[in-house]
């Protein structure tokens, strides 16, 4: 008989031992190939059974027994997501080839994480930041409701992916408090690295107070190992504490430093984007993007002679996501990125739509526009639940994304028909709107598989979920923020940096957690429960909260003034951090 009928006998036999002795039955005398294989798919039940559903039993097992112990295991069934990666690791790839599968799947994530990145920054934000105007929100209100949604999108979206199903919970643990330990350290750290500044003391003290309490109230569930409906409420309400604080703080100090009339000469030029949550106690905020000097510089590339384009030249040119005049000034690394993302960026543009209030015509572009009213819906049903109503049909008998098609193609050809291609529509706010749910089904669509993708390298390669989530998730969702806030910094404009750096997590901890574990209580209907994945949780939480009291205490014994000498202090923290983290995954370090 074969290696697989042994091995099946041997488990079987094992499992009887240990089912005598507690009064269990199983079968017996069986004898054949066939038979084995059904005494095989009975042991990979019970053991399934028998160990609560861990889908990481499967290393434990021979590469001919992974496919069936996979697809009999609840654990292994990840509904989200649009491909089913176990599968691939196990049952459609021959287990020879399990190191190119795992460097194709990192390829992927990679990818997934451009994807995330794309979406957020080139559509998402400036939809949100459409809507903040159309709204007419204060600069404040928008900078810590709608901006900080924007800028932390990934984050969000991939903890409220991964609270969906309490196995991958620890995911999303390890990518909020590692992507907190990584910013408040790493970030925070290389901005004072490159530019020793004095922080904004009230600002400083505000967030981190706030961020501390939230860590602390995240503790406090994670050690009870359950969460009802009121706490929840509770944890997603101090953040409306937190935006109110905001807002009274800007207001109070505003009127006191008009009363005392203060010089708000170096104020009065801000633009609007740049009115975070801390402007209203930072003097220094700079104008970053030099509305006056763009204009000038794009005047030179005006046609002296009107130029009216065709609406086949329009679409053209809107699907063209190069600037020419931007390639010319660009490093060579930089040309080579932007052809890798080209063809991502030509298909988002063909989805979302995006509305920008600062041009003249806030970006209309008629055909594409249009062509929205088609493919935006269409991309909204196939990205929906990872694509669960793609296949969706109306009382069995009309698909879903047919009648969606055919709903596009009459309001297209309605709004073509009533518009030019010079002036947009007075509804053309309403493509803001279309283009900001777009972007964030498309992002939690990303999200999803993100998720589902580290789960499976967290099975192959034997890792918690939390150890994937406070490296390879916490890294990719974090490092567009690191490098971004360490170039204004070096553009002179550290303050801005710093404050980035503790808003953004605030909102990204508050907001994932609570919008996720909200999200599975509407689908179990019962509380949430968590499984902590053992000491390194709590090393995670511990970590955390260290790094912030730390924070508090030595900033304001240094005057505020955050020099290279806390810099260093900072990044040691965070390899020292890191280091123990590790050591705790691979068991080097435990409790006795």
């Amino acid at each position: 008989m074969s290696s697989a009928v042994y091995l099946s006998l041997l488990l079987l036999v094992l499992l009887e031992t240990q089912q005598v002795t507690s009064g269990s039955h199983v079968l017996r005398n069986q004898r054949g190939v066939g038979l084995a294989r059904l005494s095989l798919n009975t042991t990979l039940t019970m053991m399934s059974q028998n160990n609560n559903d861990k889908c990481d039993l499967v290393m434990n097992l021979s590469a001919a027994d992974r496919c069936a112990f996979v697809k009999n295991t609840t654990d292994c069934n990840m509904e989200d997501g649009f491909i089913n990666y176990l599968n691939v690791a196990f049952c459609l790839l021959p287990p020879n080839l399990t190191p190119l599968t795992i460097t194709l799947c990192i390829i992927w994530l990679l990818f997934l994480f451009v994807i995330l990145g794309l979406t957020a920054s080139k559509f998402f934000c400036p939809n949100l930041s459409a809507i903040s105007t159309s709204l007419h929100l204060t600069h404040n209100v928008a900078g810590v409701t709608f901006l900080a949604l924007g800028n932390g999108a990934p984050d969000v979206f991939s903890a409220m992916a991964a609270f969906s199903h309490p196995h991958t919970a620890g995911l999303a643990v390890g990518a909020l408090f590692g992507a907190g330990i990584f910013v408040t350290t790493v970030v925070a750290g290389s901005v004072a690295l490159v530019k020793p500044f004095a922080v904004a003391s009230r600002p400083f003290l505000r967030d981190v107070i706030f961020y501390m309490v939230a860590v602390f109230w995240t503790f406090l569930m994670l050690f009870r190992g359950t969460t009802t409906l009121g706490e929840i409420l509770g944890y997603l309400s101090l953040y409306v504490v937190y935006v109110l604080t905001v807002v009274i703080s800007a207001y109070i100090y505003n009127r006191q430093k008009h009363s005392m009339n203060s010089s708000v000469q170096s104020v009065a030029h801000i633009p609007a984007e740049f009115h975070l949550s801390d402007s209203s106690d930072d003097d220094d905020v700079p104008c970053l993007n030099g509305g006056s000097v763009q204009q000038e510089y794009e005047s030179e590339y005006r046609p002296l002679l009107p130029y009216a384009e065709s609406t086949s030249q329009i679409l053209l040119s809107s699907l063209n996501p190069v600037d020419n005049r931007k390639w010319r000034r660009k490093s060579r690394s930089w040309r080579v990125l932007k052809v890798l993302k080209t063809p991502l960026e030509v298909l988002l543009l063909l989805c979302i739509p995006v509305v920008d209030p600062d041009k003249d015509d806030r970006n209309w572009r008629r055909p594409l526009n249009c062509l929205h009213l088609i493919t935006a819906p269409l991309a909204c049903v196939f990205s929906f639940q990872s694509g669960e109503y793609g296949n969706y049909m109306i009382q069995g008998q009309f698909p879903l994304w047919l009648l969606t098609l055919l709903l596009g193609l009459f309001l297209s050809a309605i709004v073509f028909c009533t518009t030019t291609n010079d002036s947009p529509p007075r509804y053309h706010s309403l493509f803001a709107l279309l283009g900001f749910v777009v972007s964030a089904l498309l992002i939690s669509a990303a999200a999803s598989e993100v998720v589902s993708l580290l789960h499976m390298l967290g099975v192959v390669l034997s890792l918690s979920n939390t150890v994937l989530g406070l490296t390879l998730l916490a890294w990719g969702n974090s490092i567009g923020d690191c490098f971004s806030d360490i170039t204004i910094a070096r553009q002179g404009y550290p303050r801005m940096a710093i404050s980035a750096c503790f808003g953004g997590i605030i909102f990204n901890m508050l907001l994932g957690v609570g919008l996720g574990c909200l999200m599975q209580m509407v689908q179990t209907q019962s509380d949430v429960q968590f499984d902590p994945e053992g000491l390194l949780t709590w090393v995670l939480a511990g970590s955390l909260g260290l790094s912030l009291v730390l924070s508090f205490v030595i900033v304001p014994l240094s005057k505020f003034h955050l020099g290279r000498t806390y810099g260093i202090f900072l990044l040691v923290f965070y390899a020292v951090f890191l280091l123990i983290a590790l050591l705790t995954e691979f068991g080097k370090i435990r409790i006795v």
